[in-house]
């Protein structure tokens, strides 16, 4: 239950949700105080909302932003595992590299991706999403068709390099700037839609890969370039449009009336997003993140999904081609498991902002994933190992944004947000240029130590489920507690026992300056 000072700041509209931990029945000594130190100001008090229907006003944000966004995200992760289909047409052989070759140029790409994603996400916040995002994409796009025009491998090496540097900003990108629109319980079904489209983009990969290596002749280049070349294409003209596309943030949005923006802004202030109305960029915010506990614990727990999910995505063509059948065969099979594990994520993101509960849905998330590597350890047939394969694809696609939501919810302060989630991800991320070499062709058909590694990579991000709740659980209940509470002049100056808190002129103040760490402020569990 929202405390009184949250209530007196934004009586328009209903309290946060009660799903955002345990138990918040209880308040602390202050948030039960009720005069003008602990009222926060109203965003545009002047501007009169009365005519604006919340849920019209939801569903035209959903249609202005989630669609176009997803389709981007479809592109960028297609062309990034679009390497794994073009192998198994000949690029290998073509290109004249080796085995140890080709996983290094899986890897190369991993360490820019990696570096890029935090100071992109502070470009994103400096300069207009609809400007960044649409650089990244033209770019990336011009990459992506140099990739199908190489002859050898350091032409593979350098296209990789340039192609991670450039998608780098687009995921953390985007769900930054979801959680800038959306309340915390309303995030994770837009974060699970968006990140489905990696799942959608494995299904028609592997259909667009199978037609595409049909062009294997034509202008002398071979079917696998002509994958790179036409995928590159379409993010380029993707990245043109999106300029006209993209809305910027919810403030100055244009396909916004000032009332509807008005609207959007209170209501994220009413969920404790107070920076919703707008934040100067300031170091202390980025160094508060970087000393962030939980910054560096959800860095392991994001690492436990997102070191499986790049291992599962590369692979699974050459997995599923290693138990019997021939390459377009093998694209072919992949569609239905991707296909299953785009329902399950959009399914698991729904519950979750209806239900809450995010760290406990993800420890039951990853233990089917976990059911599924071993099975993947133990079987000799083909047919329980493909069965297997559906069951690791519920366990890490689900996990990813239901994980970057549970960061994502529990982060205040806008710029601090960004960073934080930026690091979350790229730490995840470096992970991949691990597991895109623990799939050995001297390992197939069965791969028993790449699954050995994905499944101790699932342990990492079930310890740290587990280890987040608890931690979360323990602060809450301090602050329910007071144990937090500041100093408010004027208000409770005799508590000098709070002195460690900080002392502030108002609620507002303390808001803005303490963000997550304010004592009203409640962690998602």
């Amino acid at each position: 239950m929202a405390s009184d000072l949250e209530k007196a700041a934004v009586s328009t509209f209903p309290a946060p949700s009660t799903r955002l931990s345990d138990d918040k029945a209880s308040a602390s000594e202050l948030e039960r105080v009720d005069d003008d130190k602990t009222t926060v100001p109203l965003y545009n008090a002047h501007v009169d909302i009365s005519g604006v229907d919340e849920r019209k006003l939801l569903r035209k944000m959903d249609l202005y932003l989630i669609p176009w966004l997803s389709f981007l995200y479809l592109l960028s992760f297609l062309d990034r595992t679009s390497i794994g289909n073009a192998k198994l047409y000949g690029m290998e052989t073509d290109l004249h590299i080796t085995d140890q070759q080709y996983l290094l140029g899986l890897t190369i790409f991993f360490f820019p991706y990696a570096v890029f994603e935090a100071p992109s996400n502070v470009f994103l916040k400096r300069l207009r999403p609809s400007v960044w995002l649409s650089l990244l994409m033209f770019f990336w796009g011009i990459t992506m068709m140099c990739q199908g025009l190489i002859k050898n491998n350091a032409g593979l090496l350098g296209t990789r390099f340039l192609l991670g540097m450039f998608e780098a900003g687009l995921f953390p990108g985007v769900n930054y700037y979801l959680s800038c629109w959306y309340k915390r319980s309303e995030f994770g079904l837009r974060a699970a839609i968006f990140f489905s489209a990696a799942t959608v983009s494995g299904a028609f990969g592997g259909l667009l890969a199978a037609a595409i290596s049909n062009m294997h002749g034509i202008g002398g280049k071979p079917g696998w370039s002509w994958i790179f070349i036409l995928e590159g294409l379409a993010t380029v003209v993707a990245g043109g449009v999106s300029y006209f596309i993209i809305q910027d943030f919810p403030d100055n949005a244009k396909f916004l009336s000032e009332a509807e923006r008005t609207v959007v802004v209170r209501r994220l202030q009413a969920d404790s997003q107070y920076s919703a109305a707008g934040e100067s960029l300031k170091m202390k915010y980025i160094w508060e993140s970087v000393l962030d506990w939980k910054t560096w614990l959800c860095m392991l727990l994001y690492m436990g999904a997102d070191g499986p999910l790049y291992a599962f995505s590369l692979f699974l063509p050459s997995i599923i081609k290693e138990l019997g059948y021939d390459a377009t065969a093998a694209n072919l099979l992949s569609v239905p498991v991707y296909a299953l594990a785009c329902i399950v994520t959009c399914v698991v993101g729904l519950y979750a902002d209806r239900y809450g509960r995010r760290g406990y849905i993800n420890i039951g998330i990853l233990c089917v994933g976990t059911v599924g590597y071993i099975i993947l350890i133990v079987s000799r047939n083909a047919a329980l190992s493909y069965f297997a394969v559906y069951l690791a694809a519920c366990g890490i696609y689900p996990a990813i944004p239901n994980i970057v939501a549970w960061v994502s919810n529990n982060v205040e302060g806008s710029y601090k947000r960004s960073v934080s989630l930026a690091l979350v991800i790229s730490f995840g991320n470096i992970n991949g240029a691990v597991s895109s070499n623990v799939y050995r062709a001297h390992d197939a058909p069965w791969y028993r130590l790449g699954h050995g590694i994905v499944l101790m990579y699932i342990a990492i991000g079930l310890v740290c489920s587990v280890a987040y709740i608890l931690v979360c659980k323990r602060e809450n209940a301090r602050r329910e507690r007071g144990e937090r509470d500041e100093i408010i002049e004027g208000v409770n100056d005799g508590r000098t026992d709070l002195a460690r808190n900080g002392t502030f002129a108002s609620v507002a103040d303390a808001k803005r300056e303490k963000g997550d760490r304010w004592s009203g402020y409640r962690y998602t569990l």
